[in-house]
């Protein structure tokens, strides 16, 4: 697969507001299936497990078995990869552009 594919997948995973939430769920502690499924009560059991596939398929959780529960754990990297290599560089561009522009007008 292409990094290019692997880029697709994580903004398609962050595409959904139910997905982001999910992450946002992770980002302290790895969380059970079952505890997940309860924070969305107005969805059912299937339509969260689909989501947590398409964020597994990103790369952006990775689910872990114990016993008869399933952890899922947020891994935060292919995010950190996506700010490395598009926020982080043209956020810097934009700013030295706009501190050029302050100059501009105050000289």
């Amino acid at each position: 697969m292409s990094i290019h594919e692997e880029y697709d997948k994580v903004f398609k995973a962050l595409s959904s507001h139910i997905r982001r939430q999910i992450l946002d769920d992770l980002k302290d502690q790895p969380l059970t299936t079952g505890t997940l499924c309860g924070n969305f009560m107005h969805l059912d059991r299937c339509t969260v497990m689909q989501h947590l596939k398409v964020l597994e398929d990103a790369g952006l959780v990775i689910a872990e078995r114990r016993g008869r529960e399933r952890w899922n754990h947020l891994n935060a990297m292919p995010i950190q990869d996506i700010h490395d290599r598009w926020i982080g560089p043209h956020a810097a561009a934009a700013t030295a552009r706009l501190a050029r522009f302050k100059q501009s007008i105050e000289a």
